[in-house]
């Protein structure tokens, strides 16, 4: 059924309207900290907290290599993402208090205009819902994504990353794809968990269920794409061991699974060839 991802990328310039974005900006490094305010009461020296690790990684900033089927070369995964935990930058201000949150609303003209959305796309502007959810960062901070999703699945959605919320699965990030990201040249470490994507099935010509608003890919780096040789994203051979369980991994039978099976959802995780661990629908495929 796989047919040469040219026909994808044509495809995906036709309906890129939009001047491409600038790419991501360095995730930010943390610092120690030193708790003074409890020391000056009991007069104890003061505790340090020892500081997370330099972030040195900054997502999309190498270009890979295009293999001739279009998709960059499959490369080791480098050693700074082999336990991903990269910090989340917010794009949207953060909830207030520790308390789950979300919005459904018609999509506003600002969002939609930086969507990957066309009038050639299969689904009205007006059947698509924008959604906001606060959802843990690896960091273990309450973070606010936002997301497209087609109307009639808006309710469940944002009731299941309620549940990841509670749960404390954590994400990276969550924002809407733009057009750019459909034809910029492949990096292989993107990690956002997204829904609506204006683009055909992977390898083919035919409208992915994204095109419709009908999937959620979630922590696509912990979660790859695997057929054959192809590994997506390309640096994510690292997580294509499912037997080292790292956070923010989709496993058989999880919370995640359940939560998505519950709205009639079904996970790409149980397919045999490809295998999309990423990858939730309400179509099938």
């Amino acid at each position: 059924m796989w047919r040469r991802a040219a026909a994808w990328a044509a495809l995906a310039l036709a309906l890129s309207a939009c001047s491409p974005e600038a790419p991501p900006p360095a995730p930010s490094t943390t610092t120690s900290r030193t708790s003074t305010a409890s020391a000056a009461s009991t007069g104890a020296a003061p505790v340090t907290t020892p500081s997370a690790p330099a972030v040195t990684w900054q997502v999309g900033a190498r270009p890979l290599p295009r293999r001739p089927d279009g998709f960059g070369e499959i490369e080791p995964t480098p050693p700074e993402l082999v336990n991903r935990a990269l910090p989340t930058k917010d794009l949207l201000p953060p909830p207030a208090g520790d308390a789950y949150a979300s919005t459904i609303s018609a999509v506003p003209v600002d969002v939609l205009a930086r969507s990957t959305w066309q009038p050639a796309c299969p689904v009205k502007a007006g059947d698509l819902r924008y959604l906001t959810m606060s959802f843990r960062g690896f960091d273990g901070r309450a973070h606010t994504g936002e997301m497209l999703v087609n109307a009639t699945a808006a309710a469940g959605i944002t009731k299941v990353f309620g549940q990841l919320f509670a749960a404390r699965f954590p994400l990276e990030e969550m924002r809407v794809t733009g057009p750019a990201e459909l034809t910029a040249p492949p990096t292989g470490d993107g990690n956002s968990t997204s829904a609506f994507v204006c683009r055909p099935a992977r390898g083919q010509t035919t409208w992915s269920a994204h095109a419709y608003g009908l999937a959620v890919d979630v922590n696509p780096f912990c979660n790859p794409y695997t057929q054959g040789d192809l590994v997506l994203p390309e640096l994510a051979s690292a997580y294509v061991d499912r037997a080292r369980k790292r956070p923010g991994m989709v496993l058989a039978g999880d919370a995640t699974v359940r939560a998505f099976a519950a709205i009639g959802w079904s996970w790409g995780g149980n397919w045999r060839s490809p295998t999309d661990r990423m990858h939730f629908t309400a179509t099938g495929h």
